[in-house]
C-alpha cells in the first residue's frame, strides 16, 4: 500500500539550498506544529515568483527541533544556517521568527 505524507510547501530556489545541504534551518513566523516534529513530511517546490515550472514532490523530510529567535541579533548569528539575508524578502522584521531544524532524508 501506497505510503501518504503531510506536504509543506517550500519556494524555489530555498527548495534547491535544503537539497544542496546548505540550508539546515527553514524560517517561519510561528512554531511548527508539535505534531509535525519529527514526522517525515513531503518537501513540495514551489515555483514562487521566478520558476517555470509546476509545484512538484522533491523529498522527503523531518523537522527534528523549533527555535524562536529572540532578537535580530540571535536570528542573523544563524544566517550561515538558514541562509536569508537582511535584504531578502524573509529578512528579519517586527514579527517573531522561527527556526525548524531540518534533515533531508
Amino acid at each position: 500500500m501506497p505510503k501518504s505524507y503531510t506536504g509543506i510547501n517550500i519556494q524555489w530556489p530555498i527548495s534547491e539550498d535544503i537539497l544542496s545541504g546548505q540550508k539546515v534551518i527553514e524560517t517561519r513566523t510561528y512554531p511548527i506544529p508539535e505534531k509535525y516534529l519529527d514526522q517525515e513530511m513531503l518537501m513540495i517546490e514551489t515555483p514562487g515568483k521566478k520558476g517555470k515550472f509546476k509545484s512538484r514532490g522533491v523529498a522527503i523530510i523531518k523537522f527534528t527541533s523549533c527555535k524562536k529567535y529572540t532578537s535580530k541579533n540571535d536570528f542573523y548569528n544563524e544566517q550561515h544556517l538558514h541562509l536569508v539575508s537582511k535584504d531578502c524578502d524573509w529578512a528579519w522584521k517586527d514579527k517573531e521568527k522561527f527556526g525548524w531544524t531540518l534533515v533531508v532524508l
